[in-house]
């Protein structure tokens, strides 16, 4: 099976306060079968602890594109699942009409590889945009495969630019000026941020309105929520006052197993309201998207998978 994907030349004409102590040449997997989905479902159904679903309206249809909410995906550790959750949720969000932007903002090149694209082979990317003024936008934005959601790659010469962006000017708001000219034309921009907190994850944090926070259930990422909160807060007081907490999504949920469900009774205590209706739970199917270079919601649109993201998607338009 043939799967289509973006390359170079595919150009654009182309909450509240919270209590913080509280090798790719793979061949595609074979696609999701209807027993594998009824699998998956049986087990979504069983709801996590800690409060009742909260009654989710259909996002109303688009009159008009813009201007851009823009959303970090942020979390210092890594390996909870931002990258899966920054391509899904933007893929979701495109299923309802929303015009979207993923901004790869790691050197690792995650998003970008998971949407088809190799970093390696690319020309030029989001460093080129952020420090060198004769790039345009165009030069470096490239279609996906999911009508109506772009992508501004990224490589591992982003990983020059947290050295090269301290003797910047007004550093911290490098993003800022990059994104300004797009905000009209799209009505989410994601920001996928590296596992760190680091000048590249401030200017992502600087340059958005709210922040997704994808916290994968077990206890050592509950511990180390508090610092991004706190990282959290900072920027908002001394950079970006506009700066909240859209949500905190739980992640890799295993309804099977005790210490999933006490994590996410502990969340739901600690953060209420703040912490998104929508679990994902884990799956083999995330994995195998990966490898075909498409989001869940293309490659098993009937999984529990794909039916989160949307949920986590009509969730987002209401908040």
């Amino acid at each position: 099976m043939s799967t289509p994907q973006p390359s170079a030349g595919d150009r654009r004409s182309l909450g509240g306060p919270v209590d913080p102590s509280v090798d790719l040449n793979l061949a595609p997997p074979p696609a999701a079968t209807a027993d594998d989905e009824q699998v998956e479902l049986v087990e979504a159904d069983e709801r996590p602890p800690g409060r009742a679903p909260r009654d989710i309206p259909d996002p109303p249809p688009v009159v008009r594109h813009g201007p851009a909410r823009v959303l970090a995906v942020c979390n210092q550790k890594g390996g909870v699942g931002k990258t899966t959750s920054t391509i899904n949720l933007g893929a979701a969000l495109a299923e309802y009409g929303r015009r979207v932007l993923l901004v790869d903002f790691d050197p690792q090149g995650a998003l970008s590889v998971g949407l088809g694209v190799q970093p390696h082979q690319l020309e030029q990317t989001i460093y080129n945009l952020i420090m060198e003024r004769s790039v345009a936008v165009e030069d470096v934005l490239l279609r996906t495969s999911v009508k109506d959601m772009d992508l501004l790659p990224s490589n591992i010469d982003l990983s020059a630019a947290e050295i090269q962006l301290v003797a910047e000017v007004g550093r911290e708001h490098t993003l800022v000026r990059t994104l300004r000219p797009l905000v009209s034309d799209y009505d989410y921009i994601l920001v996928d941020c590296q596992p760190s907190l680091g000048l590249l994850t401030v200017n992502a944090l600087a340059a958005a309105d709210g922040v997704i926070i994808p916290l994968e259930c077990e206890f050592f990422s509950l511990r180390g929520l508090a610092l991004l909160i706190d990282t959290i807060e900072k920027v908002k007081e001394r950079l970006n006052p506009k700066l909240d907490i859209t949500g905190i999504l739980a992640t890799m949920y295993d309804p099977r197993t005790l210490h999933s469900r006490e994590v996410m009774a502990r969340v739901v205590e600690a953060f209420g309201d703040i912490v998104f209706d929508t679990v994902i739970n884990r799956t083999v199917r995330f994995p195998e998207t990966t490898v075909a270079g498409e989001p869940i919601t293309r490659w098993a649109p009937r999984s529990a998978g794909a039916s989160a993201y949307r949920q986590l998607a009509r969730e987002v338009i209401a908040r």
